[in-house]
């Protein structure tokens, strides 16, 4: 079979959130860099999520009704479509390894849920994300061997993605995050500066472990409590981890359910605040260890490999076993009374292949 010079990048299941925002990014990339090389075709749920020109869309709105569907598009039409549009190139962006005819496939890897042990809280508030933990693997692994790359956001990941598969293609691509500090009016930088300002911005998913803050913080004693207010990012009307926690914890009067913040005011908070404190169980990055660190203020932080590995070098910073409160709690009373040595940490070194930033990726895979 003859290809022609044809891109395919798909992502049928992408409708909101970060996902989405991957996609939308890698499409902005890719017509970019390639638009007057290649026709660029985007296997997309919806043609009006996406903006960028020079790219055909094919929808697909029907891939989130069931997994059969889903399964069905993988594995069996998308290999009759890629006997249609014989293309050079094919990207799946969402994980699974489709069966199609392509000169190059790549697969790019971005939920780690297959290496998530998930706690009685995960099977009650976060169903999803814990059965994805004991049958996601075996998605990655079919067909996994026919890409030419696979792509992971995180070196601890390759190294899973080796020993499991026995692996020598996969690439590490780290995400190319600006930072830009915004002006801050001098009243916010003021609010609540009698009390220590913590920050936790985040979805309430059970994984993410709102709990271990607020269970820290119950522990601390009342003098101590007195002097800090955290804020966390969720509301009772958000899903049922969110009202579970908000319930159990509401009683005490230094944590601050604030609901969702729009990005300019999680800067604000960023700005005003004296630590951020980052106990998630489970990320592909976990973007605001990367945005808070332009801050050089503390972090207290997960002490798990994705943690370690989005933070690099800093020497600000105070790990935790983001499955004990009292470390969490003991690190408080340090930090309170002035008295908690933080740690400097220091970037692995990655070996390669190594990229940053999807047009480096790009570059280094369409030649």
């Amino acid at each position: 079979m003859t290809f022609t010079n044809k891109i395919v990048v798909s992502g049928i299941n992408f409708t909101e959130g970060g996902p989405l925002s991957v996609m939308q990014d890698f499409l902005e990339r890719i017509s970019y860099l390639y638009a007057d090389k290649y026709e660029i075709i985007a296997l997309v749920h919806k043609k009006e999520l996406y903006s960028t020109e020079n790219i055909t869309y094919l929808e697909f709105e029907d891939s989130k009704s069931s997994w059969f569907k889903r399964i069905k598009y993988e594995y069996a039409d998308f290999k009759k479509l890629s006997k249609e549009i014989k293309p050079k190139y094919w990207f799946s962006m969402h994980d699974m390894t489709p069966n199609v005819f392509c000169e190059k496939q790549f697969v790019y890897c971005h939920n780690p849920a297959p290496f998530f042990k998930p706690t009685k809280n995960d099977w009650k508030y976060g169903k999803t994300t814990a059965i994805f933990s004991l049958f996601y693997i075996y998605l990655y692994g079919i067909n996994i061997k026919k890409n030419s790359k696979i792509i992971v956001q995180q070196n601890w990941l390759r190294e899973e993605f080796q020993k499991k598969w026995n692996l020598d293609n996969v690439v590490v691509a780290y995400p190319s995050i600006e930072h830009k500090k915004k002006e801050i009016s001098k009243d916010v930088k003021e609010l609540n500066k009698n009390k220590i300002q913590l920050f936790y911005p985040s979805f309430p998913r059970s994984f993410k472990n709102f709990e271990v803050i607020c269970e820290a913080y119950e522990k601390l004693d009342k003098e101590l409590q007195e002097k800090i207010e955290i804020k966390l990012t969720i509301d009772s009307s958000l899903n049922s981890y969110a009202n579970f926690i908000i319930e159990k914890y509401k009683h005490l009067e230094g944590l601050k359910f604030i609901g969702l913040q729009s990005r300019e005011k999680v800067f604000e908070i960023y700005e005003d605040s004296d630590a951020l404190i980052f106990p998630s169980r489970l990320e592909t990055w976990g973007l605001p260890i990367s945005e808070f660190k332009e801050f050089s203020k503390p972090i207290f932080l997960a002490d798990l490999p994705y943690a370690h590995e989005t933070l690099g070098d800093y020497d600000k910073v105070a790990f935790f076993n983001p499955y004990k409160a009292e470390e969490l709690k003991n690190h408080l009373e340090k930090f309170v009374s002035k008295n908690l040595n933080f740690t400097k940490h220091n970037a692995k070194k990655i070996v390669n292949p190594h990229v940053i930033g999807w047009d480096n990726l790009l570059k280094y895979l369409i030649r």
